[in-house]
């Protein structure tokens, strides 16, 4: 059965191992060549599916999507791409910020790898009608980075580990593509010390203190002081 690129979640299991993967693939390979001529589009995307032979037929029952499928599988290409980099990197030699800086590392790097047409695919999905695929993208990212980094929680911290480092990585890929390396790295380094400093200071405070209060002032009004 073939995989909506947008709506289903990746799973990385190797080499592809049917047509639809393959071809999948294939087609992003085109892709990539005539995106930096054509841009990341519905044209681009004809040109790929004809680089293979798909005819239109083909190319909606592959890519129902279009342009925004090709987007989702460049996107796990480069996942795969900086996953496989950090396979090499043992994360429990590493303190936290160490490993966050190296994984939003790779990740810059398995992208600049197709710069031309990771650019070409940034500007697409900079489009308001495209954010909310640039947004999930980023968020899976996000988790493949904080699961290699050893994160573990299963409670509201996995989803605010996950919001936080989106808010890094957006800007930070968009940093790297058009400013280079240098910019983008500086750039995620102030941002991890801003989100460690505010960690330290967070640790020091009772956030729950207004709301147990509040409880407790409704519990006496509702039953009366206690004795």
């Amino acid at each position: 059965m073939l995989r909506f690129m947008t709506d289903t979640p990746h799973l990385s299991n190797g080499e592809p191992s049917d047509w639809a993967d393959q071809m999948e693939q294939a087609v992003l390979d085109a892709a990539l060549r005539h995106a930096s001529a054509m841009g990341w589009n519905s044209r681009m995307v004809r040109a790929a599916c004809a680089d293979n032979g798909l005819s239109l037929g083909d190319e909606e029952l592959l890519l129902p999507n279009g342009a925004r499928d090709l987007a989702a599988l460049l996107s796990r290409r480069h996942d795969d791409r900086a996953m496989a980099a950090l396979a090499e990197v043992e994360p429990a030699s590493l303190k936290i910020r160490e490993r966050i800086a190296r994984a939003v590392s790779a990740r810059m790097e398995a992208g600049a790898e197709d710069l031309e047409a990771t650019k070409r695919c940034a500007a697409f999905l900079a489009l308001p009608t495209n954010a909310d695929l640039g947004l999930k993208l980023v968020w899976e990212t996000a988790d493949h980075l904080w699961h290699w980094a050893g994160d573990t929680a299963t409670d509201w911290n996995h989803y605010s580990k996950r919001a936080i480092l989106s808010g890094i990585l957006a800007p930070a890929l968009t940093m790297r593509w058009f400013d280079g390396r240098e910019a983008a790295e500086a750039f995620v380094a102030r941002r991890i010390e801003n989100v460690m400093a505010f960690e330290k200071w967070k640790a020091g405070k009772d956030f729950d203190a207004p709301l147990r209060k509040v409880a407790d002032a409704l519990s006496r009004m509702r039953y009366g002081a206690k004795s």
